[in-house]
């Protein structure tokens, strides 16, 4: 993408890039979040403008239903990235992590920890005599 956002698409070059719409860093208009839900793929052919990339996200301007919409993805958030015209593509496991790093479905300890060391095991009585 760096490539791209100095020199423009090599070629008969274009990419189908495919990342989850459901997280909140994504910045996509909000009649794509209400149509998908979960996940979206743009393409990168001949109407995009102004890339930008960063270490941690791409930002470019696309044309959805002849509007021109800046579309901001971090990273963490694809799910493929595709060059059909290269035969090269590559599979994300996205992170569903909330940016603020805060997981609401994070397991939690609930049993405490004794404070008296009693939690030490002796390992004497497992060792072979």
């Amino acid at each position: 993408l760096r490539h791209v956002e100095k020199d423009g698409l090599p070629g008969e070059n274009h990419f189908y890039i495919t990342f989850r719409t459901d997280r909140p860093d994504v910045e996509i208009p909000e009649e794509l979040k209400a149509t998908h839900p979960e996940e979206i793929t743009v393409v990168l052919q001949h109407q995009f403008w102004d890339l930008k990339v960063s270490d941690d996200h791409f930002e470019v301007m696309l044309s959805f239903q002849d509007r021109y919409e800046k579309v901001s993805v971090p990273f963490s958030a694809l799910i493929s990235f595709l060059d059909p015209s290269a035969n090269f593509g590559l599979q994300f496991i996205p992170d569903l992590t909330p940016p603020d790093g805060h997981d609401e479905g994070e397991a939690t300890n609930s049993r405490p920890t004794p404070k008296d060391g009693s939690n030490i095991i002796s390992l004497d009585s497992f060792r072979k005599k």
